[in-house]
C-alpha cells in the first residue's frame, strides 16, 4: 500500500511538471502533507459541485443552493492545487499571459454569479454566470495542457466550415 501510495505521488510530480527540488521549494509542507491537502480539497470541491447540481432539482430554492454550491466547489478546486505549487507560484501562474484573461474572466463570473443570486436576485442572470463559470473554468484549465488549447480552437474551426 505505502509503495502505491510513493508511486502515485511521483506521477503527480511527473504530471505537474516539477521535479523534488522544485516541490520542496513549494511550500513548507510536505510533499505527503500537500497531497493529502490537494485530495481533500479537490474532494470537496467536487462534491459541491455535484451536491449543487443535486440542489437544482428541488423547488424553490434549489438555484440558489446551486449556485452556492456550485460557485464554492470551484473555488475549492481552484484552491486545490495551491497545495501542490504553493500559492504564491499558482497565483504567478495565474496571472502568466498565457492564462491572464481566462484567470480575470473565470474570477468575474464566480463573483458576478453571487452578486446575481445574492444582491441583484436575477437567477436566469446567475444561471447564465454560471454557464460562464463552465465555460472559463475550462478555457482556464486547458491552459495548462501543452496545445491543447489550440487542438480545441482547430476543432471548433473545422466544425464551423
Amino acid at each position: 500500500m505505502r509503495a502505491n501510495i510513493s508511486l502515485i505521488n511521483r506521477l503527480i510530480m511527473i504530471c505537474a511538471g516539477f521535479g523534488p527540488q522544485t516541490v520542496n521549494e513549494a511550500s513548507t509542507l510536505g510533499w505527503g502533507t500537500r497531497i493529502k491537502g490537494f485530495i481533500a480539497c479537490f474532494v470537496v470541491g467536487a462534491a459541491c459541485t455535484v451536491l449543487g447540481v443535486c440542489m437544482l432539482f428541488l423547488p424553490r430554492i434549489g438555484l440558489t443552493l446551486f449556485i452556492v454550491f456550485y460557485t464554492f466547489g470551484n473555488i475549492c478546486a481552484l484552491c486545490s492545487t495551491m497545495f501542490l505549487m504553493g500559492p504564491m507560484k499558482q497565483l504567478k501562474r495565474m496571472c502568466d499571459k498565457t492564462r491572464a484573461l481566462a484567470t480575470a474572466i473565470m474570477i468575474t463570473c464566480l463573483v458576478l454569479t453571487l452578486c446575481a443570486a445574492f444582491w441583484w436576485k436575477n437567477f436566469g442572470l446567475a444561471l447564465l454566470f454560471c454557464i460562464l463559470q463552465i465555460l472559463s473554468f475550462s478555457w482556464y484549465s486547458l491552459s495548462y495542457i501543452p496545445c491543447a488549447r489550440e487542438a480545441i480552437m482547430k476543432a471548433v474551426a473545422i466544425c464551423m466550415k
